[in-house]
């Protein structure tokens, strides 16, 4: 039967369950464990002990130190089992029991031991007796580990008792502080892992939607650029590239409207990606345009392969219960024999065998041959006349406002080159800018953008002036400086200074573009990422990078409310984003609906027609000067 006895020490407690059928053996136990307060003499412990043992034992019996017990007692194995159960349910569970082996007329020790270790698998065992009718292999059998399972001979002695008591208590608090460690560690880790597959996931989806098209699911120019990109560099076998655009498209988009257009796309897509043959690759790179890489064996296989595509766009279409028939456009460029060494020009080629093809009826495919190109000489053109244009002054910078989501004030202007020649007019940025990066004219043009950009931002107080540097000019040795100087010598502080630079400028080089953006953030300047989601990044691998600030692209902006997904996918690329502490600008904003999407998208600042088309300086002076009288865009920004 269970004895209700409890002897409780100080401090931090240590229980301790005693089953054993001899009385005597019990009060040696309650010697062993009792306080020695309240004057209880060592000579009392030690008469005890003497007269259930050896004089000789109880005479060597050193004096014993009071330690901090809550023992049970029990005399029977089956209320030792029952105790154990009960401290479970109770939620203060023994740290060990000993255990006689033999205690009649009930089970003994080795079915207690087993019985107990069924429902504890942590508590210590400690086999206490003189004769037994098992071995500890046959106890250990049923109530091992044997980490876990000690043996004490009688008769013992009290210090033995106290001794293995502290150890095995000591022993099972590190076990459960250990246990309870290892759970918080793994708690933490099953959290830091649900974490990774939620970043992975927005990841994930940020880079699909990076490099795939939102109305079909077709790879985007992006994804095209990428696969024409590794053509070359592999300089493996030829390839060719087709750039296919659709024939009166328009016209559908007028008459039925543009759900019409966007299904004709679609079903237009479907019939291309059906008809690739094998080691082809087909992507959507504009609102009615496809890119084609396709294998290149001969000529005359080409040319069927492209008239192939000619019949499916031609063939008659049900579009929303009406007949729709277009036509189709493909301009062909083939890789040079000797390896093809620039993925824009090959594209460049086929763009003027497509326009050949148009003037030529429609409807037909067309091989570029050298007798098309003209573009060395315009180019040269371009260049020579942008020279002179830097020298006559004949340039100018104009200025378009970035502006603060929720107040619509003005955070900065972005500054713009304009190229207005007596010759030839006005000539778009997109035409000279990338003829200037081939060579080192654009270090000319930046020498004549920067200082003017920078004395026109100390008219802005408060403000940024935000300047676009081409890769070639961010690789340039000493470009940090470069800026730093001229920052210094138009007497602004770097904080008023954004640098905007593109995707390729950071992954052409990476680990230089790393250098040079930690060089640039430690100076104090802000870092744009300019045209996110039109080139190779990801956000996730812009973590290596000190950027402030990304600028998603206007295509992303112009295809909300118009294309599938596409407020999701920018609402994914800002959440993203801003998880990683960067501002996000959306450029191209021209609208009501655009900006509230993107409003709700999270996007902390926008830039576009809807809140201020690009002025010169004295403009850009007078939108500042408009704080208490809002301007057109922005009374409309705000209705």
């Amino acid at each position: 039967m269970l004895i209700a006895i409890k002897e409780v020490g100080r401090g931090s407690v240590m229980r301790i369950l005693v089953a054993d059928d001899d009385r005597g053996v019990l009060a040696a136990y309650k010697a062993a464990f009792a306080s020695l307060s309240g004057g209880q003499k060592q000579s009392e412990l030690s008469a005890m002990a003497s007269s259930l043992f050896s004089d000789a034992d109880a005479a060597d019996t050193a004096p014993v130190e009071t330690p901090d017990f809550e023992v049970t007692y029990v005399d029977q194995g089956a209320d030792a089992v029952a105790a154990v159960e009960e401290s479970l349910r109770a939620g203060l569970p023994y740290q060990l029991v000993f255990l006689d082996m033999r205690m009649p007329p009930g089970i003994d020790g080795k079915e207690t031991a087993r019985l107990i270790r069924a429902v504890d698998a942590d508590i210590n065992l400690v086999m206490v007796t003189g004769y037994s009718d098992s071995s500890p292999l046959d106890v250990a059998k049923v109530a091992g580990p044997l980490e876990k399972l000690y043996y004490v001979a009688k008769p013992f002695e009290i210090d033995e008792i106290l001794q293995l008591a502290r150890a095995l208590s000591a022993k099972w608090r590190t076990e459960r502080e250990l246990q309870a460690a290892q759970r918080k560690l793994e708690q933490q880790v099953e959290l830091l892992e649900e974490g990774n597959a939620l970043l992975a996931a927005s990841e994930a989806r940020a880079r699909h939607a990076a490099f795939h098209d939102v109305l079909t699911g077709a790879p985007n120019r992006a994804a095209f650029i990428r696969e024409l990109t590794d053509r070359v560099q592999q300089k493996s076998a030829r390839f060719a590239v087709a750039i296919l655009d659709l024939d009166r498209f328009k016209s559908v988009n007028d008459n039925l409207g543009h759900a019409a257009g966007d299904d004709l796309v679609r079903s237009v897509w479907r019939g291309l990606h059906t008809a690739l043959p094998p080691g082809a690759m087909a992507a959507r790179i504009g609102g009615d345009e496809f890119g084609l890489v396709l294998p290149f064996n001969d000529p005359t296989q080409m040319r069927e392969v492209c008239e192939n595509f000619v019949k499916i766009c031609t063939q008659d279409r049900a579009i929303f219960g009406h007949s729709v028939q277009i036509g189709a456009s493909i301009g062909v460029s083939i890789s040079l024999e000797d390896g093809e060494r620039d993925a824009i020009d090959i594209v460049r080629r086929a763009d003027l065998a497509l326009y050949a093809a148009k003037r030529g009826g429609r409807g037909q495919a067309y091989v570029y041959d050298q007798s098309l190109d003209e573009s060395t000489r315009f180019r040269l053109l371009i260049e020579n006349g942008l020279r002179k244009a830097i020298a006559d002054n004949e340039l100018s910078l104009v200025y378009q406002p970035i502006v603060r989501q929720d107040t619509l004030e003005v955070a900065g202007f972005e500054a713009l080159v304009r190229w207005e020649s007596e010759e030839h007019g006005t000539i778009s940025p997109s035409l000279f800018v990338p003829i200037a990066e081939e060579g080192s004219l654009i270090h000319e043009l930046s020498d004549w953008v920067l200082p003017r950009a920078l004395e026109a931002c100390k008219g802005w107080p408060g403000r940024y002036v935000s300047i676009n540097f081409s890769p070639r000019q961010f690789h340039r040795p000493g470009f940090t400086a470069y800026v730093q100087q001229a920052v210094a010598a138009a007497g602004l502080t770097p904080d008023r200074v954004q640098i905007e630079i593109t995707e390729t400028a950071l992954f052409d080089d990476a680990q230089l573009a790393a250098n040079t953006v930690a060089e640039l953030h430690a100076m104090g300047f802000r870092v744009a990422l300019d045209d996110f989601g039109t080139g190779y990044s990801s956000l996730f691998n812009l973590k290596n990078f000190s950027i402030d600030c990304i600028k998603v692209d206007r295509s992303f902006v112009t295809s909300l409310g118009k294309e599938g997904n596409s407020t999701a996918i920018v609402s994914s690329i800002t959440q993203l984003a801003r998880s990683m502490g960067l501002t996000v600008v959306a450029e191209g904003v021209e609208d009501q609906f655009q900006h509230q999407a993107l409003r709700l998208a999270g996007c902390s600042h926008m830039q576009g027609y809807r809140f201020g088309r690009p002025v010169d300086e004295a403009g850009a002076l007078a939108r500042l000067n408009e704080t208490s009288q809002p301007c057109d865009e922005q009374r409309a920004a705000s209705a």
